[in-house]
């Protein structure tokens, strides 16, 4: 053997050395790692450079926020892609390779940088101010619930916490008022009722005593005794609104407010769970609609749709009389409605 190849003691004690040394720096930094992470729940990842050198920061923290991130980039492409130019005054233009809006059409519409937007549809990391997510929601057209995701999603306040969804504007609230004595309302596709004339608020019962999130007149018919009683021709109905139903929330099975009312539907209606496992799947269509009001009795109606937003979203509903006696029944409705309001309000000193 080579002389130069063949350790000598002095080499074997230099590594044996340098082995030691390496063993005991591994376990003071294991030692050291565990005493640091001892007492702190979850996992912890350790910065490695940056202001936040030498901070933890838990794991569990990090994963929530870039999921928060996906969804609301999900959430947006999908409000995005239902919308048509020429719902928001845009021309059309040519070769669209994505059903809906462009990305930098949103951005025009909300007054925002396009790689801004962009970023938030790759779900970067970015901040979204009140301000900036109230005109995305506006841009989008998003109803009550859709615009209370955004803003969670996106971790920032709702300047605007009350605004009503995309066509409730003032002068809707006024063809409403001037609509009666027929009854008139405006609905989402989750048959949320989102305003409503007089003649409308006391059709069935007195919707103005009903808690917000019970305005709806699906969870009415499958749940309320009053409405389970007044809705003629029940059976029918509540078969057409669930099939109705199905078919609508194809387009928003992701969304927690639809999940949400499917879910309370199920726990709450031996009936619903019943239609629901049927499968049934409805678009609109026209049909006669009776009720039996408590002050005057059978009242029969034909029913249009003005729609307000997008397609399958919010639309002000129309019921008027099918014959003779519903509407002279609907005139007396109407005044006994306007005597009530008048002894309510206060006597002038």
């Amino acid at each position: 053997m080579d002389a130069t190849s063949t350790p000598t003691t002095a080499d074997r004690n230099t590594a044996q050395t340098g082995r030691t040394a390496r063993t005991a720096n591994a376990a003071r930094t294991a030692k050291a790692t565990a005493g640091g992470t001892a007492g702190t729940a979850g996992t912890a990842v350790t910065l490695s450079g940056g202001a936040g050198f030498g901070q933890d920061v838990p794991a569990p923290e990090a994963d929530a926020a870039a999921s928060r991130r996906r969804e609301l980039a999900s959430f947006l492409r999908s409000r995005r892609e239902r919308i048509s130019p020429e719902q928001v005054a845009l021309p059309p233009g040519r070769r669209r390779r994505t059903p809906g809006l462009r990305r930098e059409e949103v951005a025009q519409l909300a007054a925002v940088g396009v790689t801004w937007y962009t970023w938030l549809e790759q779900a970067r990391d970015i901040q979204v101010s009140g301000q900036v997510a109230d005109a995305i929601a506006r841009a989008l057209m998003l109803d009550r619930n859709e615009r209370r995701h955004l803003f969670t999603l996106a971790g920032a306040a709702d300047p605007h916490p009350d605004l009503e969804c995309p066509g409730m504007s003032p002068a809707v609230g006024v063809m409403l008022d001037q609509l009666e004595p027929l009854p008139s309302a405006v609905f989402n596709s989750r048959y949320d009722v989102i305003a409503y004339n007089r003649t409308y608020g006391r059709l069935v019962t007195d919707l103005d005593a009903l808690p917000f999130e019970d305005r709806n007149v699906m969870w009415l018919a499958f749940t309320d005794p009053l409405w389970k009683e007044r809705m003629l021709d029940r059976e029918e109905n509540i078969r057409v609104m669930a099939a109705k139903f199905r078919a609508a929330m194809a387009e928003h099975l992701a969304e927690p407010a639809w999940k949400a009312l499917l879910k309370r539907l199920q726990q709450s209606s031996p009936d619903f769970r019943q239609m629901w496992e049927r499968h049934e799947v409805l678009q609109p269509a026209g049909h006669v609609k009776r009720y039996l009001n408590p002050h005057v009795g059978l009242l029969a109606f034909d029913f249009t749709h003005l729609w307000l937003g997008p397609q399958n979203g919010p639309r002000l509903t129309t019921y008027t009389p099918a014959d003779a006696t519903t509407r002279e029944r609907l005139e007396r409705l109407h005044e006994l409605i306007l005597r009530e309001r008048e002894e309510r309000l206060p006597t002038a000193v």
